[in-house]
This record gives C-alpha cells, structure tokens and sequence, in this order.
C-alpha cells in the first residue's frame, strides 16, 4: 500500500509527463473559451492511460481503482484535473464491468479503454439532494422496453458524452428501487440545459429532463435485481478518484506557491524564508500527504474486494482530501498576495473546483454522518 509495485510507479511517472505537456494554463485556456480538453483525454487514451482499470480481455490495462486514481491525481498535479476520468471511466465502466451483461461489457468497454467512449453518470435530483432513497426518476415497463422520466441535476459532461448512466426506480412488486440504464445523449424525450457554475473547468454541469424517454431492454445494465449493488460498485470508485483530483491539485498548488515564496524577495531575502509565510504551506503539504495515505488505504481495500472497509476508507478519504485540497489553495493563493487572485500565477482559478469538492459528490456533512454511524457506532442522525 505504502510502495507502488514497479508498473504503478511508471504509470505515475509517464502520466506526470503528459500533463505537463499540456499543463494549467492549457486547462484554463480550454475551460475560458468553452473548449473541451479533447487533446489531453484522446492522447491519454491512445495511451492507455483511461483505461487502466479496464479488464484486458477488453483492450484496457487490467489494473485497479489504484491505477486509476494515479492518473487522476497526476494529470490534476499537472493543473489539468479532468472531472471526466472520475465520472466516465470510475463510475460507468466499473460499474459495467463488474455488473453488465457479457454483451453489454463487450460493446461499451472496449470505448472506455482507449478513452473513445465517454460516458456522463446521472443520480442526483433537485429534491431528493442527498438522499438518493428518495428519487423521483421512475422507469416503468411498456412491452420489450423502459419508459424513464424524471430530473436531473449537477450531471458533468453531458455535451462530450455519447450516453448517460441514468439512476432510475423501477416497481418491484410492493416497492421501488434503484436500478441503471443507459440512455443516449440523443434520446427523444431527453432535453439537456446547461448550469452555469463560478468554477473554471472546461468540464460543463447540466440539468436534465427525461420525458418519457424510451430505451430498449438491454439498456438496463445488468438487469433489475442488479440496480443496488451496480450503483454502490460505482460510488466508492468516484469517492477515491475524486479524492485523488483533489490531492493532486492541492498538490499543484503548493509546488506553485512554493516556487514563488523561495523566489520572490522582500526585504532583501526570500519570502519564504519568514515562519509567517513558510508555516502555513508546510501545514497543508502535511494534510496532503495524510489524505494521500487514507486514497492510497481505500483504493487498495477496494481493489482487494474488501467492500466493507473500502466504504469507510473511500468516505475519509474524499474528506481528507477535500480538506487538504480547499487549504493548499487558499495557501497558496495567499502567500502570493496580490499575485494570488491573477490568472497568470495558475492558483486562484483552481478555488471554485476545490470549494466545489467539499459538497460534491458527498458533502462532508454526510460523511461526518457515515463515520459517526458506522465507526463510531452512533445513532442514525438523518
């Protein structure tokens, strides 16, 4: 856990060299102009990189959440933290590779692995928030194929994706629950608008509307009984990688304020060399490297199909690395003073992102919820 094996060690090597080909002001570029970073992900993918976590038999490299938390983070400690890599290859492609059908594995994960298919992830809704035992989305039987409707908040990259891994109840007998379906971007009845958020990302958030959107029977990943399990083999992958963003630009924005602090003289000597301005940077490199720890512990134990102790690492871990990451910028951009609300010195643009980290996926009230419950033993308190 604590030593990468050789391969994690050069994967991590190889995609710090690629991100920063590209780098922070490539990203900023891309996310001002309303572009997408197309470049960066088809050269990952024809690298191999989106899909590490992918099965061989299927063109991908056959590793883990490990591996893929590793491009996650160093592509972000380039300044390029791809919101796309959690949402498309962590979610949709474990949960269709653990979950889908053997047809269904063969014609989408192929797409995953060489970063051809992307794939948007669609469970939250305006009303039920955090309590996804309360959404309104239904899917309901009509002959051979689901009728789906309901709405969709916070679902990223819709625009660049081909389908959305829609989140839907289906009626089993007396009750409702949770169960998968892959829905076309351009499936009648489907009506996408874009949320404009205060975050510079090249990455876009929608509001969907599905209207009676018809899918056929296949597009139910893995059949009804599947929804449950499908959906938790998804989310403890999107706490780790979304972890790993955050670890890896709280990583870039420290290596940027380091940089300016041991260079940047005042009162004839660096300003760096003051305990002011040097303390507070090695407090936040120290909760960086804890939070890197606890993404490390979490991948490993859900790599080794310890889903239990993976659940309670993955929550602590998206926590820790939240944290870490809101306080290396907010670091970072001080220690620069003024310099630290520019464009050109690269830390003030990453604010929005990690501020936005602290909420979503999970909010780190609701993992202070899941710790006390289930570590600590305490009543449910929601």
């Amino acid at each position: 856990m604590f030593e990468p094996n050789p391969q994690q060690a050069d994967l991590r090597d190889a995609v710090a060299a690629l991100g920063s080909r590209y780098g922070h002001g490539y990203y900023v570029a891309k996310a001002k102009s309303g572009e997408h970073t197309t470049e960066l992900w088809s050269e990952a993918g024809k690298l191999g990189y989106l899909g590490v976590n992918v099965p061989e038999e299927y063109g991908g490299g056959g590793g883990g959440i490990t591996e893929l938390a590793i491009v996650c983070e160093e592509l972000a400690a380039a300044g390029c933290p791809l919101l796309l890599l959690v949402v498309s290859p962590a979610i949709a492609a474990t949960v269709i590779a653990k979950h889908g059908t053997p047809a269904q594995r063969s014609t989408y994960l192929p797409g995953f692995a060489d970063g051809s298919l992307k794939v948007a992830f669609a469970i939250t809704e305006p009303e039920a928030g955090s309590n996804a035992h309360r959404l309104g989305t239904t899917a309901r039987r009509d002959g051979d194929d689901w009728l789906i409707s309901g709405r969709k908040c916070f679902i990223s990259g819709v625009d660049e994706a081909s389908y959305v891994l829609v989140v839907a109840r289906v009626s089993t007998g007396d009750r409702l629950q949770p169960a998968l379906f892959l829905v076309p971007v351009d499936a009648p009845g489907l009506l996408a608008t874009k949320l404009d958020m205060e975050i510079v990302s090249p990455e876009n958030q929608w509001l969907l509307y599905l209207d009676d959107v018809r899918v056929p029977a296949d597009a139910l990943i893995g059949g009804v009984d599947a929804g449950l399990p499908a959906l938790f083999s998804g989310l403890n992958p999107e706490r780790i990688t979304v972890a790993a963003m955050a670890a890896g630009t709280a990583r870039y924005a420290l290596a940027r304020a380091s940089t300016y602090t041991a260079t940047r003289a005042v009162w004839g000597r660096p300003i760096g060399a003051h305990q002011g301005v040097a303390h507070p940077l090695a407090h936040a490199a120290v909760q960086v490297e804890l939070a890197r720890l606890m993404i490390a512990k979490a991948a490993a134990l859900y790599d080794a199909g310890r889903d239990v102790e993976a659940g309670v690492a993955a929550n602590m871990a998206k926590y820790a690395a939240a944290d870490a990451a809101a306080l290396a910028v907010d670091t970072a951009i001080q220690v620069h003073g003024g310099n630290g609300m520019t464009t050109e010195y690269g830390v003030a643009t990453l604010l929005g992102a990690v501020r936005a980290g602290r909420i979503a996926p999970v909010s780190r009230e609701m993992i202070l919820n899941f710790v006390a419950q289930h570590v600590l033993d305490q009543p449910k308190s929601y």
